[in-house]
């Protein structure tokens, strides 16, 4: 017999704190707001010993010039090519001369097979910037922290208020992208699009391998 599902089940998209995404920022139900900044990485390790030294001391002015936590997450994901070789198929069509036409049919599946056999794996390093009015600088940083891990409030904002928090939300990303490039760390901000890509490969890292999002604006949070 089928069994009907229970009405009073929390969906997964109550057990998540993110109200909403747009205009490039993420809002939390708590009417906090994050952003989130791709950075690139430093191999340490190989750098001279005065390099070394210049990383170290833009590390130590980039702790002291911030007042709230940040969030560094590290994610591992498998070398997505198809885009690459989408690209080469439609070379392969184009192309008039047999003999070059099959040489890029064997590249084709060269790279296809490599990929597949290797499991080649990409890291990506993000930053998330928290942003809060009503905690930020006001409180203790463990406190700050707690509420950035266990928002427990649900707030709505209106337009008015989103566009002040975004404000100052900018404000405190440009100052904390300054510090970055101290240590010649380049950074970028995730835009709308790439926040929305960015939490739909998280929580569907399988189906967001054959069911790519085409169309940003005909999404919204709760299609995830």
């Amino acid at each position: 017999m089928d069994k009907k599902a229970n009405p009073t089940t929390p969906s997964t998209q109550s057990r998540l704190h993110i109200a909403e995404i747009k205009d490039d920022a993420i809002v939390l139900k708590d009417g906090t707001l994050r952003s989130v900044l791709l950075v690139s990485s430093i191999n340490f390790a190989l750098k001279s010993e005065d390099e070394q030294n210049a990383i170290i001391s833009g590390y130590v002015q980039f702790l002291n010039l911030l007042d709230s936590p940040l969030q560094i997450l590290v994610q591992s994901r498998k070398l997505d090519l198809d885009g690459y070789l989408k690209s080469i198929t439609e070379a392969e069509k184009k192309q008039t001369n047999d003999l070059l036409k099959l040489q890029i049919s064997e590249y084709k599946q060269y790279i296809s097979e490599l990929v597949e056999m290797g499991n080649i794996m990409t890291k990506r390093f993000y930053l998330v910037v928290p942003y809060d009015p009503a905690s930020n600088g006001k409180l203790g940083f463990w406190k700050r922290m707690g509420e950035v891990l266990s928002p427990t409030s649900v707030i709505k904002l209106n337009q008015k208020q989103f566009l002040e928090r975004r404000k100052g939300l900018f404000t405190l990303v440009d100052k904390i992208l300054m510090g970055l490039s101290g240590m010649g760390i380049r950074a970028t901000i995730l835009d709308t699009q790439s926040l929305i890509e960015l939490f739909y490969t998280t929580y569907n890292p399988v189906t967001s391998r054959s069911e790519k999002l085409t169309d940003i604006n005909k999404l919204s949070f709760e299609d995830f």
